[in-house]
């Protein structure tokens, strides 16, 4: 007890330069826990992208490409799914639910995604939570568009603005849709997801905006008819608009279940399917694959994390080294008043570990402080939920790992002070 005096007392007459490494490790230390709670989470978002989706079907290409077309809007498929396949397949038993899905336009770089009324109701994330508006309501008619929240964001848009669809995916579009503007009548709660960097319209909107460009003068009036009908059921409130229509194919379509039952049988069906080639996918399963193979980024970080730890650590060594000079006359007189050469051992010893120790509290703090500071803009710009909770099992052995390697390193000096001690005869030569 009386060492443990001592070497607080030293600590604090030292007080500037153990500051500095007291500050290094519990940089360190928090960058450490940092790197692995964001890893772990992560990982969680990422798997939690989609939720509560039994299958998605698309067009026969592979697994992993029909989800990032699908889920992730990265690349774009090949081919469709006719409409014909599409109302067969959500009509089979067990199909609680289906969102057919369209994509293939933009606006400003933004992917524009057509589908049904029910995506606001069933399409899910995370741990099964449902979509949500932050302003406004679900599309109702033809030329409204709703808007994930980081398009709202970052283009400035709010309700009643008009927006042009382009044709053709990302920044580079060969054709914008002049003729057919959206009004914004909804803007979603972020998600963390690719939803957020997502424009919504109906389905049939899509068709329409297409045939559009590609009919005659008189169908261009059929058209004009078939709007001023539409603006008619407009005031029939009983009656709404049709806002799936009856296009010939789409990108790919979401399924749900009644029972979990269904999904494998379904699923075989489906990648069996004759009259057309079509893939069924268990996101969750399709999703743990892709991450698997992102596996060598996990480990990048862990050894950045780990070299940031062990820089550290050399760093509190050279301090002790170049202190121990330093504190020669100190530990000479120590000697002089009884002190044997194990209890200078043991005294430089105790002040490494009591470093490393209240590094490793001050790390703690500071991780806590970064994860509350950056939990939104983390899962508002990268999509990862960040969990606040108590340090798991792994990382308080993370931490125990760094404090058995600041005990290892403080043996160092804590030997020279011990046979400094001993080859001096009484005391360390002052």
């Amino acid at each position: 007890m009386v060492l443990v005096k001592l070497a607080i007392s030293s600590l604090y007459n030292r007080r500037a330069s153990v500051f500095l490494t007291l500050l290094t490790i519990a940089i360190s230390v928090m960058l450490l826990l940092s790197i692995e709670r964001v890893r772990v989470d992560a990982k969680s978002s990422f798997s939690n992208t989609i939720s509560g989706t039994d299958l998605i079907v698309g067009a026969r290409t592979g697994d992993i490409q029909l989800l990032l077309s699908s889920v992730f809007r990265i690349g774009h498929a090949n081919n469709g799914v006719s409409w014909q396949s599409y109302q067969y397949i959500k009509q089979q038993r067990g199909v609680k639910w289906s969102i057919p899905l369209s994509l293939g336009d933009s606006h400003k770089g933004q992917a524009v995604l057509g589908t049904s009324a029910d995506y606001f109701q069933h399409y899910k994330f995370a741990k099964k939570q449902p979509l949500s508006f932050s302003q406004g309501r679900p599309f109702q008619h033809l030329n409204e568009v709703v808007l994930g929240a980081q398009v709202a964001k970052s283009l400035g848009y709010s309700l009643g603005d008009s927006i042009i669809i382009s044709h053709g995916m990302g920044n580079t579009s060969f054709h914008h849709h002049d003729d057919n503007p959206f009004t914004v009548v909804g803007v979603l709660n972020a998600t963390g997801t690719p939803v957020d960097k997502t424009l919504h319209i109906p389905l049939a909107a899509i068709e329409q905006i297409h045939s559009t460009n590609h009919t005659s003068h008189e169908h261009e009036h059929e058209h004009e008819h078939e709007h001023e009908h539409e603006h008619e059921h407009e005031h029939e409130h009983e009656k709404p608009t049709d806002l799936i229509g009856n296009p010939k194919q789409i990108t790919a379509f979401l399924i749900g279940f009644d029972s979990p039952l269904y999904t494998l049988q379904v699923r075989r069906n489906i990648n069996q399917f004759k009259d057309e080639a079509l893939l069924a996918i268990m996101p969750g399963v399709t999703l743990r694959e892709l991450w698997e193979m992102l596996t060598i980024v996990e480990k990048i970080l862990l050894l950045f994390s780990i070299v940031v730890v062990l820089v550290s650590l050399l760093g509190m060594l050279t301090t002790l080294l170049a202190n121990l000079n330093q504190r020669r006359r100190e530990l000479a007189i120590l000697r002089s008043v009884g002190a044997r050469p194990w209890h200078l051992f043991a005294l430089i010893s105790i002040e490494s570990l009591l470093t490393t120790f209240l590094g490793c509290l001050a790390g703690c703090g500071l991780f806590y402080l970064l994860m509350a500071l950056a939990s939104g803009y983390l899962q508002s710009h990268a999509g990862i939920t960040i969990t606040i909770a108590m340090l798991s099992s792994y990382e308080l052995m993370l931490i125990g790992a760094i404090m058995a390697a600041g005990f290892i390193v403080g043996l160092i000096p804590a030997s020279r002070a011990y046979f400094y001690s001993l080859s001096d005869g009484m005391s360390i030569k002052i």
